[in-house]
């Protein structure tokens, strides 16, 4: 009997020795088989996926066979360990463990989506909403609606999102996104308001940001934006008024065809700061860390007008004969080219024609609507300020 027990003992080891044996070699091969497929493909690994519904799913394809043996390595070989969501490439010659091996790094395929400088919020929508790889949840609701969304209730959103190049995997959703670049906008003007100039003329980070916006739209040579910044700062503390276009643009919302007129110049809007003293209420486009920088530490010197040369650049002025002789030079011989002055307003005395057209600092539309949001004062204005009228130069036109 006892000889019967070990026989039928050995017998068993011997049958489970073959058993393992034949399991660990289907669980090689179908590792190592190569992927069936012919040319690059992608496999959607969708959220909540779990390793036995992904082979299954690939062997039901045609890609993979022996999907049970498969599951048997990664039950007892990689139980607990996720499966990333996310596109995979897969790539002929590569193997089911290549394959696994992509799983474990999580080596999702990446795309990337542009928020450019100067940017407003509708066009930042509009990327978004194209993007097709993006999960859209945000279509028909309102921008005050879109800022809920994540998590921001009540905040204005123009120039609250930094202009960057954002990497992310398909399925994402819009408002993750947003929510990266509200942050990371966050981040960079509180590390630069950490930097910022002691003279610097503001009370808060966001009048920075509303006049990193105007530098923003104002700057076609990068080098120019600390000068710029200076000519607004220094007419903010003549008590004179920036006077810049791209506000009178922003204002106009979706009436901007392109030209603006003097009739715009004097159109009372929240942003036409040919009518406002001081800074717009909100920051009007996007703006990226160079335009913040140089709000915040604008450069010193005595100029107060700019005029566009018509090549992105521009001459900087002291005092209104010298900026009238640029105008007449740089303006009158360029029609066609755009003007980037903050003070073209009609001198006092000329009539010229109400609807006459004249060249647009910027061509980018504004949103739909604009906000109600009281103006800020960017700063004290000095007790004697000079008349704003008095120090307008005489119009190019």
């Amino acid at each position: 009997m006892r000889r019967k027990l070990l026989l039928l003992l050995e017998t068993g080891l011997v049958l489970a020795g073959l058993l393992l044996g034949a399991s660990a070699w289907k669980i090689h091969s179908a590792l190592e088989q190569p992927l069936n497929i012919t040319q690059e493909e992608l496999l959607d690994v969708p959220k909540g996926s779990t390793p036995t519904r992904t082979f299954l799913g690939l062997e039901s394809d045609g890609v993979i066979k022996d999907a049970f043996w498969l599951r048997v390595y990664w039950r007892f070989n990689l139980a607990g360990t996720p499966i990333h969501s996310g596109e995979y490439r897969m790539q002929p010659g590569m193997t089911v463990n290549g394959l696994i091996e992509l799983w474990k790094r999580g080596d999702v395929v990446q795309y990337s989506l542009t928020l450019v400088e100067g940017w407003n919020f509708h066009q930042v929508r509009a990327a978004l909403a194209k993007d097709e790889k993006v999960e859209q949840t945000l279509n028909g609701l309102s921008d005050s609606e879109v800022m809920e969304k994540i998590g921001h209730r009540g905040l204005f959103p123009e120039g609250r999102f930094f202009p960057d190049t954002y990497r992310f995997v398909r399925g994402v959703s819009d408002v993750e996104l947003l929510k990266k670049a509200f942050d990371r906008l966050d981040e960079v003007l509180a590390k630069e308001w950490e930097k910022r100039s002691a003279d610097a003329p503001y009370t808060e980070p966001y009048q920075a940001l509303i006049m990193a916006s105007l530098v923003e739209k104002e700057t076609g040579v990068p080098q120019e934006r600390g000068q710029i910044a200076g000519v607004f700062v220094r007419r903010m503390a003549l008590g004179m008024q920036l006077q810049t276009d791209p506000t009178v643009i922003y204002g106009l919302g979706d009436r901007y065809n392109g030209k603006l007129t003097r009739a715009h110049l004097k159109e009372a809007t929240p942003y036409n700061t040919y009518v406002i003293p001081g800074l717009p209420p909100t920051p009007i486009a996007m703006v990226g860390r160079e335009a913040i920088h140089a709000a915040l530490n604008p450069v010193e010197g005595n100029s107060l007008y700019f005029v566009a040369r018509g090549d992105g650049s521009h001459v900087f002025s002291d005092d209104l004969d010298a900026h009238n002789n640029a105008v007449r030079e740089f303006q009158l011989k360029r029609r066609a080219d755009y003007r980037s002055s903050p003070a073209p307003a009609t001198a006092p005395g000329a009539a010229p024609a109400a609807e006459e057209a004249i060249p647009a600092a910027s061509p980018d539309t504004a949103p739909d609507a604009l906000p109600q949001v009281p103006a800020q004062d960017p700063a004290p204005a000095p007790q004697a300020a000079p008349d704003p009228e008095a120090a307008a130069p005489q119009n190019a036109q």
